[in-house]
């Protein structure tokens, strides 16, 4: 590592203490980074390097010295003062005014660039592509270096608590952090306040413009899609290319492809930007990258940054995040409520209760969605296809010990199907069902983008005869679909275990004949009810899945309750993957005829927006809490 030109020339007049500092310096810790040890490693050296050398008569050194911690303290008016006086002094050349701290790779860089602006593109190239053969070279050094005992900053190691694999994961994740960094370290030069920007990048583009201006167009393609790794999407270089491919025609610059060696560079780095950010998301060590250089499509605009941030100021910031998201939460939710009502879209269906009627925001009870002869149908496809506890992850009981719990997704249902086992006509129903109640909420919401299914789920809650006598809990508790609701502080705490990214839910009901088992909407406090639904069939509950909607199950407490439970996202990157594979598989399995909910096709959607029924319900009527 080279850590101080001008030690050898000096050690043999430096004080014991000076030279035995600077060795141990020089072997110090990995984890003190090139540039905050700059000062003393290199700057106060110096300095009393140049009145040794000064005072052995050895000039041509003390000016390269003196020049050396200008470079680093260009504000050190004394210092200008003995350059200028050094200026004047017979023997002095201008090449004894050089920077013996200036590292290979950045030397050549700026020699390099210097070269390109004074339109020496020939001379330049062989610079530049020395810099970058140097700048390998320091890279690797400079990584070796972060190999090393953890810093413990300081004192802190005496208050230092970790078991041996916290320890471990500590020490792993700040050796990646200080690797990471090297990028930042090597493009830094005393003379300037900030680091280069895009500094490995920018040698391949100086590149690029050097070999085109020579003639060399071969070349040139193989910088431009070099740099186009860092930044895919640089209009101007992709210009560049496309030019190249009408010079040399599109196949040769197919042929072409991006150095090697900046590949092998730029994936390594990805991927230690990925376990970095894995552990910020899993074990909160912060990390901010300190090069965009992206993690796949495009850069997440909160990592840009090159700033270190603590513990600390990574908690706020959460804190600040969650202020700003439920006051745009609140926005949001008052645009809802005034948008909402769109059409229905299919004859038969009606509008029971809106918001207003439930005493909520975001909410609606409809009736008529399907048949009685379509109730009965999958009813029947959850007797024959559904398996205890599915859904659930294997617990047949999971809300309630009172009541079994038997379920099947769309997929399972369409594999059983396409087997034979269960008629392949009520899979598709099952389907088509889920399809149509998902276009339904789209559109009675307003909704501006499409939603796609989070989890779909065919479940029938059965009553446990013996256990009914005494029961006094609900089939499922009251909860908020997309967030932990705590009900004793009113808060709701939207991070996991709860599904963050479900937006609107709806549950289809197959039946009415059982006792118990209405749904219900709460305050935030879960007790305070503001509206019942009893369920029957046909009839659907379409909500959105935020705190403005806690809700449960009352107890199912004699026979069997059916219905389709459907969680939708907004967010495509959460789509359920069993519908995807579903929507595969009855492509393979219908024809497009089949597809089609050939017998309901949707109503014009301009039509006007539906209205509550009026006067009783069918199954029900209203009672003084809005239930149904």
């Amino acid at each position: 590592v080279r850590v101080l030109q001008c030690h050898p020339s000096w050690s043999a007049v430096a004080p014991s203490w000076l030279t035995a500092t600077s060795a141990s310096q020089a072997q110090a810790s990995s984890h003190l980074s090139l540039q905050s040890s700059w000062d003393y490693r290199h700057i106060v050296p110096c300095n009393f390097c140049i009145f040794c050398k000064d005072r052995i008569n050895k000039l041509e050194k003390a000016v390269a010295a003196a020049h050396t911690f200008f470079v680093g303290n260009p504000e050190h008016m004394e210092m200008r003062q003995n350059l200028d006086y050094y200026q004047t002094m017979s023997g002095v050349k201008e090449a004894d005014f050089k920077d013996l701290e200036t590292q290979p790779h950045m030397q050549e860089f700026r020699l390099g660039v210097r070269l390109y602006s004074e339109e020496q593109p020939q001379e330049a190239v062989p610079h530049l592509e020395a810099a970058l053969q140097e700048y390998f070279v320091a890279y690797e050094e400079c990584r070796a270096l972060c190999e090393g005992p953890y810093d413990y900053d300081g004192y802190n190691y005496l208050e230092y608590n970790a078991d041996l694999f916290q320890a471990i994961t500590d020490h792993y994740i700040q050796v990646l952090s200080c690797k990471q960094n090297c990028v930042t370290e090597l493009a830094s030069h005393p003379s300037r306040e900030k680091p280069f920007e895009d500094f490995l990048p920018s040698h391949y583009n100086y590149l690029q413009f050097a070999y085109y201006n020579i003639g060399n167009y071969t070349q040139a393609v193989e910088c431009a899609k070099t740099y186009l790794l860092f930044f895919p999407n640089d209009e101007v270089m992709s210009q560049n290319l496309a030019y190249y491919a009408a010079m040399l025609g599109e196949e040769h610059t197919r042929s072409i492809g991006p150095r090697e060696s900046a590949k092998e560079y730029r994936q390594r780095s990805l991927l230690e930007k990925e376990l970095l950010f894995f552990a910020y998301d899993v074990f909160g060590i912060p990390f901010v990258d300190p090069v965009s250089e992206g993690t796949g499509a495009g850069r997440e605009s909160e990592r840009e940054t090159a700033v270190r941030i603590s513990q600390e100021i990574g908690n706020l910031m959460k804190e600040i995040e969650t202020l700003v998201e439920e006051k745009t939460k609140e926005s949001l939710d008052v645009s809802r409520l005034t948008r909402e009502g769109g059409p229905l879209l299919y004859e038969g269906i009606s509008l029971t209760m809106n918001s207003k009627l439930l005493n909520g925001s975001q909410r609606v009870v409809m009736d008529g969605v399907i048949s009685d002869h379509e109730c009965q149908e999958l009813q029947r496809l959850t007797n024959v296809a559904a398996t205890s506890g599915d859904g659930y992850r294997g617990q047949t009981s999971p809300h309630t010990p009172n009541e079994k719990f038997y379920g099947v997704t769309v997929f399972k249902a369409l594999k059983l199907g396409q087997e034979g086992r269960v008629p392949l006509q009520s899979a598709h129903l099952y389907y088509n069902v889920t399809e149509k109640v998902r276009r339904i909420m789209e559109s009675y919401f307003r909704l501006d983008t499409p939603l796609y299914f989070s989890y779909s789920h065919l479940v029938c809650r059965t009553a446990i005869e013996e256990v009914q006598a005494e029961r006094k809990d609900d089939s499922h508790p009251v909860h908020v679909d997309n967030c932990i609701l705590n009900a004793e502080t009113l808060v709701c705490v939207k991070e996991p275990p709860a599904y963050t990214f479900r937006d609107y839910s709806a549950i289809l009901y197959l039946n009415g004949d059982f006792d118990g088992g209405n749904f219900y909407f709460t305050e935030l406090d879960a007790k305070t009810v503001t509206a019942e639904v009893q369920p029957q069939c046909g009839r659907a509950v379409g909500f959105s899945s935020g705190t403005e909607n806690p809700h449960g199950v009352k107890a199912v407490t004699r026979g069997q309750r059916c219905a389709i439970a459907l969680w939708f996202t907004l967010d495509p990157r959460h789509s359920e993957r069993d519908r995807v594979q579903a929507d595969d598989l009855v492509k393979m399995l219908f024809s497009p005829e089949e597809m089609d909910l050939s017998q309901e096709q949707p109503l014009d959607a301009q039509q006007g927006p539906p209205e509550p029924a009026q006067g009783s319900l069918s199954g029900s009527e209203l009672k003084p809490k809005d239930e149904l």
